[in-house]
């Protein structure tokens, strides 16, 4: 890959669930939302501006389609870098993740009410204790995206399929995983 790192190799079906979603029974991860309390006061990205360079214009070129305007697809494809390598995630991840969520559609918002380009659902800033956040700005809605993300995938130590399921609320099926997999590997990460 372009950097040499280890990356993961590893539409939503379930249109009522959505990331960080509560079945009914639920009630939010105490943990979870103490991390996202740290998460929403933090950042950093590129440690090389070549990498950023050839990094942007490979990852450009790939969002294109979905993101015309080239001003708004690089503020995306940088807060995307920054967000996900602050959190400790691949920023090819969070690009299929929010493919298959929005769409790359800041504005987006489902049927359950889950907001932005992350579709995070809107009840985890009362839970940190930050009503006021909007989760259609950008920088917000990726900050909470990737931390809860990047929560799931610990709490199920490393099992990708496992850690999206829990993000879209749908653990156990294998619909959301699939189709986040498959957009990582066939676009974001192929060589």
């Amino acid at each position: 890959m372009i950097f040499g790192r280890s990356h993961i190799i590893a539409c939503t079906l379930t249109l009522l669930l959505a990331p960080g979603a509560l079945l009914a029974d639920q009630q939010p991860d105490p943990e979870l939302r103490e991390i996202l309390r740290e998460a929403a006061g933090a950042a950093a990205s590129f440690d090389d501006r070549f990498d950023a360079v050839v990094w942007l214009t490979d990852m450009s070129t790939r969002l294109a389609r979905q993101v015309r305007d080239d001003d708004e697809r690089m503020k995306i494809l940088t807060l995307v870098h920054s967000e996900a390598s602050r959190a400790g995630l691949e920023p090819e991840l969070v690009l299929a993740v929010i493919e298959v969520e929005s769409n790359f559609d800041r504005y987006a918002v489902s049927v359950a009410g889950a907001l932005g380009l992350m579709q995070v659902m809107p009840f985890w800033r009362n839970e940190i204790g930050r009503p006021g956040d909007n989760l259609i700005h950008a920088e917000t809605n990726l900050r909470y995206g990737c931390t809860i993300l990047k929560f799931y995938l610990d709490k199920e130590k490393g099992d990708l399929r496992k850690a999206l399921g829990r993000y879209n609320g749908s653990l156990g099926q294998r619909a959301y995983p699939n189709l986040v997999i498959d957009k990582l590997t066939k676009k974001w990460f192929q060589s």
